[in-house]
């Protein structure tokens, strides 16, 4: 028997989380996907399937998202576009990860800059 891959484990961990929760108009889901290089943020509407904001760390802001500083920057620019769009609070979506590193870091960010979930 193979084993499974880092990445297949990883989606079916957000399978299954993703069975559990969903974006509304009220409450979008955060979610976050993160790279070896790069982290990425998008608050979404799953009853629309839309993109409402989005922020990652390869735009021209010039922070890295390789580390848990780029997490924590992301985070505060995701929670202020989504802020600007008046949307108060979220549903933190892992993306199956574990809530550690610069996951943490992005979420602790969004809640300081205003985000509530």
């Amino acid at each position: 028997m193979a084993r499974e891959s880092k990445a297949i484990i990883r989606k079916r961990i957000h399978r299954r989380i993703r069975h559990k929760l969903a974006g509304s108009v009220a409450r979008p889901r955060l979610a976050v996907f993160r790279s070896v290089k790069h982290i990425y943020a998008q608050v979404i509407d799953d009853t629309q399937g839309r993109t409402l904001v989005a922020a990652s760390s390869n735009e021209k802001s010039g922070s890295n998202g390789g580390n848990v500083a780029g997490a924590k920057t992301i985070g505060k620019l995701v929670a202020e576009r989504a802020r600007e769009k008046g949307i108060e609070a979220v549903v933190f979506d892992r993306g199956g990860y574990l809530y550690h590193g610069r996951v943490k870091a992005l979420a602790e960010a969004a809640r300081e800059a205003g985000l509530k979930f």
